[in-house]
C-alpha cells in the first residue's frame, strides 16, 4: 500500500482538494487524475454502484496515481472490508449520528489491534506478494482515510461525544441532508443552515480535527477556504453540467 497523500496533507494543516464521482466510468477517474485533483471519491451510496464497478474504478486511480476513496452505503463492517480489499485508500460512511456508530466505522477499517478488519491477501495487500501481511497491516492502519458524514440533527447534538473517537480523520458536513433534518429541505443555503454549519466548523476545529464538505461553485469554494475546510469535494456530474449549459447558452445566443 503506497503513501497516502490526502491523508498527509489534511493533517499536516493542508487542504485537498477532490471530485464525487457517481458516473461509473473508470475513464471519468482517470481524467479527475489528469485534471491534477487530489482525489477522487467515488459514491457507492447515491447510485448503482457495486464492489465490482468500484473496483475499476479504483484500479484507473491507482493507473494515474490518484488516491481513491469510496463513500459506502452501510456501515457493516463485512460491507466496508469488501470495499477496502479492492484497493480504495479510504472510505466515507454517511449519516454517522452517534459515538458507538463512529467507534464501529474505525473498527471496521483498521486492523487489529486497532479494530477488526479481517485480513486476507487481497488486492489492497498486493495478494501477499510484495510484503509481509503483518507489514501490510501496518501501513494500513496508518495511511487508510476514515472519513464521517454530518447530516443529521442527531448527529450534532452528539458531535461531541464522537470528536474524541479515535481513528476518525475527516469530519464532512452535507449541507444537503442536514438542511433536511433541520426542516429546510432543499434549502443548505437557509440562514439558520449556515449558522449551524458555522458552529459545527468552530466544533471540529476545537476539538482539532479536519473539517470537509462540498463546493460546486466558485462561489461555495471561496466560502469554504475562508470557513478553514480542509477536505472539499466538486462533483462530477456538476462539472459536466455547468460547462453544458454555458457553451449552450453561448452557442444559442449567437
Amino acid at each position: 500500500m503506497r503513501n497516502n497523500s490526502v491523508k498527509a496533507k489534511v493533517l499536516n494543516g493542508g487542504t485537498a482538494y477532490g471530485v464525487f464521482c457517481n458516473l461509473y466510468s473508470p475513464m471519468i477517474v482517470e481524467l479527475v487524475g489528469h485534471m491534477g485533483f487530489d482525489f477522487a471519491l467515488i459514491d457507492a451510496e447515491h447510485g448503482p454502484a457495486g464492489v465490482e464497478s468500484c473496483e475499476h474504478m479504483v484500479r484507473a486511480a491507482d493507473s494515474v496515481g490518484l488516491p481513491s476513496f469510496i463513500r459506502v452505503a452501510m456501515n457493516i463492517r463485512q460491507n466496508i472490508l469488501r470495499y477496502l480489499d479492492i484497493g480504495a485508500m479510504g472510505v466515507m460512511l454517511p449519516q454517522i449520528n452517534t459515538q458507538a456508530e463512529a467507534k464501529a466505522v474505525v473498527e471496521a477499517v483498521k486492523y487489529p489491534p486497532q479494530g477488526r478488519r479481517g485480513l486476507a491477501a487481497v488486492r489492497a495487500a498486493d495478494y501477499g506478494l510484495t510484503t509481509s501481511l503483518k507489514e501490510y497491516t501496518i501501513k494500513a492502519n496508518q495511511e487508510t482515510l476514515v472519513i464521517v458524514q454530518i447530516e443529521t440533527m442527531d448527529a450534532v447534538n452528539n458531535l461531541d461525544e464522537f470528536l474524541s473517537v479515535e481513528g476518525i480523520d475527516v469530519f464532512f458536513i452535507g449541507p444537503s441532508d442536514l438542511s433536511a433534518s433541520m426542516g429546510y429541505v432543499g434549502e443548505p443555503n437557509h440562514p439558520e443552515v449556515q449558522a449551524m454549519i458555522e458552529k459545527l466548523i468552530q466544533r471540529i476545529h476545537a476539538a482539532g480535527k479536519v473539517a470537509g464538505t462540498v463546493a460546486y461553485t466558485h462561489e461555495a469554494l471561496a466560502k469554504a477556504k475562508e470557513r478553514g475546510f480542509q477536505f472539499i469535494v466538486h462533483g462530477i456530474t456538476a462539472m459536466i453540467t455547468k460547462s453544458g449549459r454555458e457553451y449552450l447558452e453561448i452557442a444559442r445566443s449567437s
